[in-house]
């Protein structure tokens, strides 16, 4: 009897959080393999610690002006330098990491759900569904997303929540190609046709089976479409559709220092930085990402 209990554990599959901990220890030697990959992530934590802690870390209050103090040069007393107002722009640009953080996870997390219920549905039913649902999103993808995003801001009225709105209903589109091409692929899968002679229902497949294998692709998408949803709310910004002033907004802060340009470069330049760094991080998380849950595209 001892002998068969003993047999009986050793065969027993792992438990989910063992299953789980596994899963992240080898995404976390994948990722040590891939130093870029690392910094990126490693930049993102920092930036959203910094959108956490910004009161403690911002040495001035970005509103507060200082007319005595305008244009002033990068020095010890303001790193960065200070605008035409006097406002300190390395704290403007610090709290207007909060910004940027704020759209891209609310973005992601509108377009998301959206592009992966919308895709997930046109490649699992197929047929008529899928024609429709496809030349809707033909029909979005046929306009260039910046000039369709500065369309719907622009009706909708200026500020950061009509902004939110305005991106993500240009940013879905490549989420639903994406995921309805990974549902023709697991449509066909055998434990999908295993639920399908056991009797589960169209939804269940949909929602228990189809849909979480097309979420790791999703992910990696939303990832490397961060970099671009950062410049398209900047672009708004830029043209004063996006968060108003006095809200430290990295677009408008370039939009504002653009006429100092060529005196007082730092004005314009300092939030173009953040913006160009944030956006490779992005991209530079989002590749690594890719490697790590999509085995197919790992280098060799």
């Amino acid at each position: 009897m001892s002998d068969v209990i003993r047999s009986e554990i050793q065969i027993r599959p792992p438990s989910v959080s063992t299953r789980v901990a596994a899963s992240f220890a080898r995404a976390g030697r994948k990722l040590a393999a891939e130093p870029l990959g690392l910094g990126g992530f490693v930049i993102l934590g920092l930036l959203c610690l910094i959108a956490i802690f910004a009161p403690l870390l911002a040495p001035y209050d970005p509103a507060i002006q200082a007319l005595g103090d305008a244009l002033q040069p990068p020095s010890l007393a303001h790193l960065a330098g200070t605008d035409e107002f006097g406002r300190d722009i390395l704290s403007r640009l610090i709290f207007g990491t909060r910004i940027t953080i704020q759209t891209v996870l609310s973005i992601s997390l509108i377009v998301g759900p959206i592009g992966l219920l919308i895709g997930v549905v046109a490649g699992f039913f197929g047929g008529r569904i899928d024609a429709l649902l496809m030349r809707a999103t033909d029909i979005v993808l046929s306009f260039p997303s910046l000039i369709l995003a500065l369309a719907f801001a622009a009706a909708l009225g200026a500020g950061l929540t009509t902004a939110i709105i305005a991106i993500s209903l240009t940013a879905w589109p490549p989420i639903a190609r994406l995921a309805r091409a990974e549902a023709l692929v697991v449509r066909n899968a055998d434990y999908v046709v295993a639920a399908r002679l056991y009797g589960a229902s169209p939804i269940r497949i949909l929602l228990l089976y189809i849909a979480p294998m097309c979420v790791p692709s999703v992910i990696v998408r939303l990832t490397l479409n961060m970099a671009g949803i950062i410049l398209t709310a900047a672009s708004l910004g830029f043209l004063g559709l996006g968060a108003q002033p006095p809200a430290p907004e990295w677009g408008a802060m370039i939009s504002s220092g653009r006429k100092f340009m060529l005196d007082y470069w730092w004005v314009a330049v300092m939030p173009g930085i953040a913006i160009l760094l944030t956006s490779l991080a992005f991209n530079i998380a989002g590749d690594a990402l890719r490697d790590i849950l999509d085995p197919r595209h790992a280098r060799s």
